[in-house]
């Protein structure tokens, strides 16, 4: 699956997230589509990196910077500063690889 691809389903308003993906790319998924809730729900049963890193970004935007500086800490990644939106595309790229 590409970025695009990615993307588009998102954008369709698929029934869920492409299959296949990932519970990191299933919360980024839903993310793009306003739920965070469900976001958060898809990154705390990622145990991994890929979760605590997806995890950051919510908590970053949701604005809970104390929380998202632990899961960065936790996914190994430096704490972000850029637009979400670049961090999302981000995080999404790099997890597609």
């Amino acid at each position: 699956m590409s970025f695009d691809e990615f993307c588009r389903s998102a954008a369709a308003g698929a029934a869920g997230p492409p299959a296949g993906t990932g519970l990191a790319l299933q919360a980024l998924w839903h993310d793009a589509l306003g739920d965070w809730d469900r976001a958060h729900a898809c990154a705390q049963e990622e145990i991994g990196r890929d979760g605590a890193w997806v995890h950051a970004y919510l908590h970053r935007k949701e604005g809970d910077l104390d929380n998202a500086a632990y899961w960065y800490q936790r996914a190994n990644r430096p704490v972000a500063a850029g637009a979400l939106s670049q961090e999302w595309e981000g995080i999404v790229r790099a997890l597609i690889r």
